[in-house]
């Protein structure tokens, strides 16, 4: 959890209680390219925005929590984590008017998952640490719990995928987050 974080999103007149209510939005150069997130979000909450300082994966993790088993549907405590990154993804998709494909996906958390901090080509990647980061940021998380739900929404992914450039998990599971 990050205080700071806390802070400016409540001073921006964002609620914090509700992070399933959040995501990570789009923004766009003047250029109309994306821009990864960086050390700064935009978050949507509801119709309003807000920009927050949003510290690495690696130094948000708190505790040694041990994660419940995701083998069936993950425990409604892990909810709001999974709702807020597959917000954003189905947010991110509908705003570059893209949908990637099951194997991005797959790809995407995966590298999430080995390299929390890292970069990728695909400006996606930034958007789902995004997620992560803020959620992280709202909410006490250990490594291993972060590892559970990434690997879950891996797993998710592959599960989707029934041929090379399907769209399944998109279609089945992020249509219906943010109704993209």
């Amino acid at each position: 959890m990050d205080a700071n974080a806390v802070a400016e999103l409540e001073k921006a007149g964002v609620k914090v209680d509700a992070p399933d209510r959040l995501f990570v939005a789009v923004e766009w150069d003047e250029n109309q390219r994306v821009i990864p997130v960086g050390a700064r979000a935009q978050v949507r909450a509801g119709e309003q925005l807000a920009h927050v300082h949003l510290q690495p994966i690696s130094k948000l993790w708190t505790g040694d929590t041990k994660p419940p088993s995701f083998a069936k549907t993950p425990p409604l405590e892990y909810h709001p984590f999974f709702i807020l990154i597959e917000a954003t993804a189905a947010g991110y998709c509908r705003a570059v008017r893209n949908t990637e494909t099951d194997q991005e996906f797959e790809r995407l958390y995966r590298h999430l998952v080995r390299r929390p901090d890292g970069t990728d080509r695909n400006p996606l990647f930034s958007y789902l640490q995004g997620a992560v980061r803020l959620y992280m940021s709202l909410r006490d998380v250990s490594q291993a719990e972060f590892e559970a739900v990434v690997l879950r929404l891996h797993q998710s992914a592959r599960h989707h995928q029934t041929h090379v450039g399907s769209i399944n998990y998109f279609q089945d599971v992020l249509r219906g987050v943010l109704g993209a």
